[in-house]
């Protein structure tokens, strides 16, 4: 048992009263009074709120109104009638936008689950997709507690008789669900939970007097017998994985955390504990301190009107009180957006933010509280920079304290991140030599040491006269310092070579003998040197050591034969000043290595550009245009088409900037590009090309032509007849267009303007012919729904319209004319109410008048599309077909109105459909 009294408390949650939006009151969100600016009003929630929870962004009530109410981020109250009489309680999915609730709506003890699919709309609430009673039997009894699975397939429901059900199966469908009496007791169940491990599915129960869990997802439910420690209602939640999703169950003595089958650890806080919740590694309890008046256990929280409590936030991996306050009157606390809510009788909202994890160690570092600070900071995740920062503070306060052992101890678990000087020069003294050979040991066994740490630890081990330790490490280096010697030796070779100019060809020579590491890191150190004086043969063994490096093995045995590669990238800048070979060398690699790095390419590239642009020879000129192009068009740059575009840009490649902008689609600037250069028929061309993926082109094009005095009539005309043909512009703008060019005249656009009014007519006459057939067959229906109405229907079909066979009892009929067997029927149908022959077509009409409603408060779409079209009337039609401008009926229009527009608006559907089913 661990007690919290010695449990350090501290301030990690800010605190602030929860306020209302601005412009809540119906002035605008930003409008503030005249004498100052605008201040909001402290959040108020509607009265008798009787339970609470959160999820999918929103928190969430119910209250004795029967209506369920909710909070989104932007604290816009909405909420529905869910119930007659009031909700009892709610359970929000956190995975699935899901809402359990239990209500009334008659009076007596008659309580009703309702499954809300809160992303479908049924009349503007939410839809109800289940609706079924809560007790099983027919012996009443009240819900005291409800829990739903994330994965849909469980509901449990807790009963003050004792009784547990379980709903298994699909909870929002009532023929995939089946319903069976889990558990049996003589004490009233107050908490229940899921706990998902692998394929196995637990239900922990508590009551007022024990703790019991069950399998569920197999078929005889075994029942383990955890504890006959009980707790309250609300007094019991489930952890998150860094508690390993344990049961926690908080009593008035202790809190208790359980696994499915066995009690883990418990926590002696003291107090009545009123509500129990988990959030993000903290356990929040609210309580009463026992001077009050005692309740009992499963008493409501409404018998005292006004009371104290204490809430605390535990951190019970780190053993500490995160933040302590007391609150008048608690209803509950909810979890979301990544704070806690804490909500009050006087429809208070409190919110309580965490502070940052920076904000959190530097008051423990204020408080030299330094293990709880590492602690803390490996439990939120922080990086090893960051834990390194704080080993090293803990070492320099342990440090400042005398202790060093204790703070060497500390500096050892900074090495790799904290530089080594920092640590030696803090223990050079002799009388912390042991303290210095310590970190100087690690700092060689992590392989982090260099050559002047060995020749410290040396010294320490002498001036300590420790002859083991110091045969033992002369032991383990021996081998590795014959190596570096043999390799300083080599390097001291062929220094003394490259200092003899008839040396070059040897020392090549000799590098190419070399391993590929040494090989590779001797051509970085020397390559300049030997490209500037042998670059022919420099330049074969960079293509040799980036493709397919193997040593020259004369004299050496087969001790090396596997081919390496390094990376040629690394290499350019050794050809700074011998183009010629860098040329040949990029070449290779472009054709040897095709997957070699961008930097060849982009290196190649602007080679071929240089040489391009400083050529006067026309024949090699063009030989290098088509390799520039060809280098271009590989595919190689479409991850860097800005560099590849400034490069062309830069040595003035045209062509290459009109190829990057069509692979980059840049239809404006290819354009732009022969307009500046007054290409007529390449703007024309590029309009064909590529109008159809960017119509504006075509009109961008008239506006040219159009501002030219020059005679454009030719290119004129061949814009027309596309902006005619593609109905690109209206004809007014096209008239107005032309307007600018004096050159311009009438005969210019008058077989466009003739084409366009005669379209224009035949439109027309196409249009009145339609109203015409529309006006007949409204009248047809309209006469066909009054003898309906008016006058009986006489069915005389002799065959069925599925089988076609002759009619036989018992048999259908429909208003429309069809008639069925009744078997036929029955085996086809979709609906009792729904002529299986008219019902594809009836379908579609009800689907345009959905879509209709759907669209009618389109108002902000409406004015953006009426700004942006060419063609203001086709958008104004279209919205008026939609039913945008349809007269509203409002609730306070009087009894005739309102009825006036129901009997329109049954008219209309009659229109739309006129099939129904008839006895």
């Amino acid at each position: 048992m661990a007690a919290y009294l010695q449990w350090r408390r501290f301030v990690f949650f800010d605190k602030e009263l929860v306020k209302e939006p601005l412009g809540n009151d119906g002035a605008a969100p930003t409008a503030a009074p005249a004498s100052g600016p605008a201040v909001s009003k402290f959040l108020c929630l509607p009265p008798g709120i009787t339970v609470c929870d959160s999820g999918r962004g929103s928190l969430v009530f119910g209250d004795m109104e029967g209506q369920i109410w909710f909070l989104p981020r932007s604290l816009q109250l909405t909420g529905f009638q869910a119930y007659k009489l009031r909700v009892t309680h709610l359970y929000q999915l956190k995975q699935h936008n899901i809402l359990a609730s239990v209500g009334e709506d008659e009076e007596g003890i008659n309580p009703l689950v309702k499954i809300w699919n809160l992303e479908k709309r049924d009349g503007g609430n939410p839809l109800c997709t289940r609706i079924f009673p809560a007790i099983p039997g027919t012996e009443p009894t009240v819900v005291s507690c409800l829990t739903v699975h994330e994965n849909l397939n469980f509901m449990a429901i807790g009963f003050t008789d004792g009784s547990v059900t379980l709903n298994k199966g699909d909870i929002t469908r009532d023929r995939h669900s089946k319903t069976q009496i889990l558990h049996k007791g003589n004490y009233p169940v107050t908490g229940l939970a899921f706990r998902q491990a692998g394929k196995t599915t637990h239900l922990f129960v508590v009551t007022t007097e024990n703790v019991q869990s069950y399998i569920v997802s197999g078929k005889d439910y075994p029942r383990v017998e955890l504890d006959t420690h009980g707790c309250g209602l609300r007094c019991s939640a489930l952890s998150d994985p860094s508690q390993d999703l344990q049961f926690i169950v908080a009593g008035d003595e202790c809190v208790y955390l359980y696994q499915p089958d066995e009690r883990g650890p418990c926590f002696a806080f003291e107090g009545h504990k009123l509500i129990a919740h988990w959030f993000r590694g903290y356990l929040v309890i609210v309580s009463r301190d026992r001077k009050v008046s005692p309740k009992s256990e499963f008493t409501s929280r409404d018998s005292q009107s006004s009371d104290k409590q204490i809430l605390n936030i535990y951190d019970l991996c780190n053993k500490f009180i995160a933040y302590s306050a007391v609150f008048e009157d608690v209803v509950d606390v909810l979890a979301e957006w990544g704070s806690l809510y804490v909500l009050t009788r006087d429809g208070r909202v409190h919110a309580l933010q965490e502070k940052d994890t920076q904000t959190k160690l530097e008051m423990l570092f204020k408080k030299n509280l330094f293990e709880m600070a590492i602690n803390l900071a490996k439990s939120q995740h922080l990086d090893s920079d960051g834990l390194a920062q704080i080993f090293m503070q803990y070492g320099d306060h342990l440090y400042s304290k005398g202790n060093h052992d204790g703070a060497v101890q500390q500096y050892i678990r900074t090495i790799g991140k904290l530089e080594p000087s920092y640590v030696i020069r803090k223990f050079l003294d002799a009388q912390r030599i042991h303290n210095l050979t310590a970190y100087l040991q690690t700092l060689h066994r992590q392989s982090l040491a260099n050559a002047d740490h060995t020749t410290l630890l040396l010294n320490c081990y002498t001036k300590l006269k420790d002859s083991s330790k110091l045969e033992e490490f002369i032991k383990d280096i021996l081998g590795m310092m014959m190596s570096a010697s043999w390799w300083v030796r080599l390097e001291h070779t062929l220094l003394l070579r490259f200092t003899s100019a008839q040396n070059y060809q040897e020392a090549l020579r000799y590098i190419g003998k070399l391993p590929f590491e040494q090989a590779e890191s001797n051509m970085k150190r020397y390559g300049k040197i030997l490209m500037h004086h042998i670059p022919e043969q420099t330049t074969q063994l960079l293509k040799g050591l980036c493709t397919d490096y193997r040593p020259s093995l004369e004299g050496r045995g087969d001790r090396e034969t596997l081919g390496c590669r390094a990376n040629s990238e690394e290499f350019i800048p050794i050809f700074a000043n011998n183009p010629r070979e860098l040329k040949a060398f990029l070449e290779h690699m472009s054709e040897v290595q095709p997957d070699s790095p961008q930097g060849i390419y982009d290196t190649l590239l602007e080679l071929r550009l240089q040489n391009w642009a400083h050529e006067k020879d026309p024949q090699v000129k063009e030989k290098l245009h088509a390799e520039a192009i060809s280098l271009l068009k590989s595919g190689r740059f479409c991850d860097v088409f800005d560099k590849a575009l400034v490069l062309c840009q830069m040595h003035d490649f045209q062509d290459g900037v009109l190829y990057l902008y069509e692979q980059g689609k840049l239809f404006q600037q290819i354009m732009h590009y022969h307009v500046q250069h007054e290409q007529y028929r390449q703007v024309v061309a590029v309009c064909e090309r590529h109008g159809e993926q960017e119509p504006c082109l075509w009109e961008q094009a008239l506006s040219y032509f159009a501002r030219k005095e020059e005679d454009c009539k030719e290119y004129v005309a061949a814009v027309l007849k596309h902006i005619e043909n593609k109905n690109l512009m209206p004809p007014l703008l096209v008239v107005q267009t032309l307007a600018h060019n004096s050159t311009a005249t009438l005969s210019v656009i008058r077989d466009y303007l003739v084409q366009k009014l005669q379209k224009q007519s035949q439109q027309i006459a196409q249009d009145e012919l339609r109203v015409r057939r529309y006006r007949e067959e409204t009248t047809r229906i309209r006469q066909e729904i009054q003898e309906l109405k008016a006058s009986p229907k006489i069915f005389q079909k002799t065959k069925c319209s599925i089988c076609n066979s002759a009619l036989e009892l018992p048999s259908v009929h429909f208003l429309c004319g069809h008639s069925f067997h009744q078997h036929c029927f029955e085996s086809y149908s979709e609906s009792d109410a729904d002529c299986p022959t008219c019902l594809p077509e009836n379908r579609k009409v009800m689907d345009m008048i959905r879509a209709q409603e759907q669209k009618r408060d389109l108002h902000d779409q409406f004015q953006h599309q009426l700004k942006c079209s060419s063609d203001s009337f086709s958008v104004i039609a279209d919205y008026f077909g939609r039913g945008v401008f349809n007269k509203l009926t409002l609730l306070t229009d009087p009894p005739a109105a309102r009825l006036t527009a129901s009997l329109e608006a049954g008219l209309q559907r009659d229109l739309l459909m006129h099939s129904r089913r008839g006895t």
